[in-house]
Formats: structure tokens, C-alpha cells, sequence
């Protein structure tokens, strides 16, 4: 019961805490425990029992003695304090201010899981969103309310390729402005930084609203950061009415987190030790996102994770696919080709990209140039593993063309500037550009009248 206060716990182990049973205890209920200096600490039951509960607590349990702890159950669920004063701001991974600047003023809280969304209330995700990058506009177009990951691994650019987003996106058919929510997960102290620069130097902090879990933070903070965040936007989404572009790095600290408390809790592992659950987990986190009847505001998601050993194939990217609309995959190649940044043209799939582009919302030529440099594309793949037995000078007049195709779509189209923003005009007109060192007759994918229309107009 509120306000008052049991003494001693059955056990700790690592953010684990046994705790013995009282009466109105429910699933997911926020435990404020003191150790005997009165030092508190938060915590969430994660588990009933007739006879005891299981509390998971948000930072260290270092010091807390089995006979002199206090605890209290406070009957709410874990809450983000929301209001006006969100944009801006930096909190750690449990909504507090890390900023210098105090709390803000607001009476208003939210319970960080959610509330399930309805089915039938959703919007279908439309509408272009223009992120100034041509490997992501062109080929794997982002729509607003969708979730679109970025598979990366360690050492490549995904920070770097976030924060780009995060300047340039807008909506291609509207003057509002998105906001950001950036939810950092075991990420390092100059990764941090990173962010906070680039985003002060830009001129978008104020249009930002930051969630930090450090490195050096527990593990079980994790947990929550992704779902702070979350709340926060579905706040400035649905409420507040705004378009909000979550991103979220990196979704596999996060797992492993999971993955940790989960192996603390004696629960039976799944694949490569992660929970059985990890899916179920993951579609809570991810199905945040998307559009509500009767509210203008959309949620669109950008997970991050790094996928150990660049294996596709891993859990975390594998259960991810799953879930989302796609994914933009780096690659290693390209990356050490000195290609920035380097989006990998075939793996990489957008799964809502053909209700955001053509006539009205970007060119009506797009949906042809994107088939197009795909097809031409997985053509130079073939063509260079055919070069690499043979040897180049063995190759057809045609294959030789595909070759100069190949090269000059990953030095001019797929790399592109850091701060470098080309509109889908500018993108379209490349593509085009390099599209004529193939035949015409080559062009097998663009209607004739296309072909027509733009390939004279380049001329």
C-alpha cells in the first residue's frame, strides 16, 4: 500500500531484488527502495509470486543490506513527467535532467510503457519525407510513420549518417517542421557529445529532446530509455500534434541488456542466449510509431544497431526485419572504399517507399529510376565477380559499361557530403545523368514516355 514503508528483503543479485510479498502489488508497479543511509533508489516489479516479488532496480544495489533496506510501493507504473519544456532539453536514460537546467514545470506524467495503440485507428504511413541523402531518397524512400532501421557494424558511420538525418529531414509537401527525440543506449561519453555538438552547431538542439544512457550507466537503464523517449514523443506526436522522427541508437546494447537481466533472472535462453521474448520486446518498442485518426501529429522511427560480427543473419537484425518496413544496411565495402555515406545499394529495402513517391509527392519518374538503378546495379554485381575470374579486359563493350556505371553511381550517387543536402530534384536529375552511360535499350524498367521526357532533358 501507498505510504507505507516494509524493512528487509529476501535477496540481491546484480539489479535484482526479492522482495517479500504484500497484498495490491500489480505487474510493472514503480518500488522506491532506501538502503540504511536512506539513499533511494527506483525500481519495477517484474515478477509475482504468492510469496514474494521480484523488483528490478534502476541503477546499482551496492550497499543495500537485507535487514536494514526500506522499501515502498508506490502503486503507479514507472512515469515521464511531460509538457512544453521537452524540446531542448537533455535527460538521462530515466527522464531525469542532465542538463544543469531543473525539472520542468509540468503536473503532467506518463506511463513510459504506452498504451497499446488500436489497430483500427491507424493511418495508413504516407507522405515523402525528404532526408537530403540520395541512396535513402532515391532507393529506399522514408514515409512518415514508418519505421525504417539502419543495420550497421562496429566502426562504420551510423552516428555520423543519424545526425545527418536529423538536420536534413523534412516533409516534402509542408512547411512543418519535424522534431527530434534521440534515444542513446549504452552509448559512449564522446558519442554523447557528438550528438550535442553537432546538434548545438546546427542550430536544431531546440527542436531535440535527448534521452542519454551512458556506457558507464547500469545495464537496467537501457530498459527504460527507449520507452522515456518513446513517451515523449507519442506526447508531442498525438498531443501536441507535431511530426516527430525518433531515432534510437543502439538497439543492440539494448538487447544485450535484455539479455543480461534475463539471464539474471534465471529464465530459460533462447537463440544466442537473448529471451525467449526478445521479438515480443522489440514490436513493443518498435509499434510505437505511426500515424492516429484524428491527430495531424506522426511518430516515425529510426533504430540504430550494430550487428555483431556484420552478420545480417544475428538475432537482433534478424527479429528487427521482422517487425519494421525495411532497413538500411552499410557496408564494409564501400565504407572502405572511402564512400560516404556508404549505404549498400542491394540489401537495403524500404517496404513502404511506393504509397510516398511519384506523381504529387515526389516526380512521377522516381518509382522507374528506382527500379532501374536497382536492376543496373545487381547487373554491375555480377558483372565484377565475372571480372574478378577472367580479368576486366575480357569483358564485353556492354560489361564495360555497366562497370562505368557501377563506379560512377557509388563515387557521385551514393557518396555525397556530410553536410551536403540534395533535394529529390537533385537526385532524380543525377540518377538520370548517370543512367546515360547504358544504352537505352538497357533501360528496361522506365516506361518509354519516361525515358523520353527526362533522357532528352539531360542532354
Amino acid at each position: 500500500m501507498k505510504g507505507i514503508e516494509y524493512r528487509g528483503v529476501t535477496s540481491v543479485d546484480g539489479p535484482i531484488v526479492v522482495l517479500k510479498r504484500t497484498e495490491d502489488v500489480f505487474y510493472n508497479e514503480t518500488v522506491c527502495v532506501r538502503d540504511r543511509s536512506g539513499e533511494k533508489r527506483l525500481g519495477k516489479i517484474v515478477d509475482i509470486s504468492e510469496e514474494a516479488v521480484i523488483v528490478q532496480i534502476f541503477g546499482s544495489t551496492t550497499g543495500l543490506d537485507l535487514d536494514e533496506t526500506t522499501y515502498e510501493f508506490l502503486e503507479v507504473p514507472m512515469e515521464l513527467r511531460v509538457g512544453d519544456g521537452l524540446l531542448g532539453r537533455v535527460f538521462n536514460g530515466l527522464g531525469q535532467p542532465i542538463d544543469g537546467y531543473p525539472p520542468i514545470l509540468s503536473s503532467e506524467k506518463r506511463n513510459v510503457n504506452g498504451n497499446p495503440m488500436n489497430p483500427y485507428a491507424r493511418v495508413y504511413p504516407r507522405d515523402f519525407i525528404q532526408t537530403g541523402i540520395s541512396s535513402i531518397d532515391a532507393m529506399n524512400s522514408l514515409v512518415r510513420g514508418q519505421k525504417l532501421p539502419i543495420f550497421s557494424g562496429n566502426g562504420l558511420p551510423h552516428n555520423k549518417l543519424a545526425a545527418q538525418i536529423i538536420r536534413q529531414a523534412r516533409l516534402r509537401n509542408s512547411d512543418e517542421k519535424f522534431v527530434m527525440v534521440f534515444a542513446g543506449m549504452g552509448i559512449k561519453f564522446d558519442v554523447a557529445k557528438f550528438f550535442v555538438n553537432t546538434f548545438e552547431e546546427s542550430g536544431v538542439l531546440a527542436n531535440v529532446v535527448m534521452f542519454q544512457s551512458l556506457a558507464d550507466a547500469p545495464s537496467i537503464e537501457r530498459i527504460i530509455t527507449p520507452r522515456c523517449a518513446l513517451t515523449a514523443a507519442e506526447y508531442l506526436a498525438f498531443e501536441k500534434e507535431m511530426h516527430v522522427l525518433v531515432v534510437m541508437t543502439d538497439m543492440t546494447n539494448y538487447c544485450e541488456a535484455l539479455r543480461e537481466i534475463s539471464t539474471t533472472r534465471g529464465e530459460v535462453p533462447g537463440r544466442k542466449g537473448y529471451p525467449g521474448y526478445l521479438y515480443s520486446d522489440l514490436a513493443e518498442l518498435y509499434e510505437r510509431a505511426g500515424r492516429v485518426k484524428g491527430s495531424k501529429g506522426s511518430i516515425t522511427q529510426i533504430p540504430i544497431l550494430t550487428m555483431p560480427n556484420d552478420d545480417i543473419s544475428h538475432p537482433i537484425p534478424d527479429l528487427t526485419g521482422y517487425i519494421t518496413e525495411g532497413q538500411i544496411v552499410l557496408g564494409r565495402e564501400l565504407y572502405q572504399s572511402g564512400i560516404y555515406p556508404p549505404v549498400s545499394g542491394l540489401p537495403s529495402l524500404s517496404r513502404l517507399m511506393k504509397d510516398g513517391i511519384g506523381p504529387g509527392m515526389t516526380r512521377e519518374d522516381h518509382a522507374n529510376v528506382a527500379s532501374q538503378l536497382f536492376a543496373s546495379y545487381s547487373k554491375v554485381k555480377s558483372i565484377r565477380n565475372l571480372a574478378a575470374i577472367i580479368g576486366e579486359e575480357e569483358l564485353s563493350e556492354l560489361d564495360q559499361m555497366y562497370l562505368r556505371f557501377g563506379e560512377r553511381l557509388e563515387k557521385e550517387f551514393f557518396c555525397q557530403g556530410e553536410y551536403e543536402n540534395r533535394t529529390i530534384e537533385q537526385t532524380l536529375d543525377l540518377s538520370w545523368d548517370i543512367l546515360r552511360e547504358l544504352p537505352i535499350e538497357e533501360l528496361t524498367r522506365i516506361k518509354p514516355e519516361i525515358i523520353e521526357k527526362y533522357m532528352n532533358k539531360q542532354e
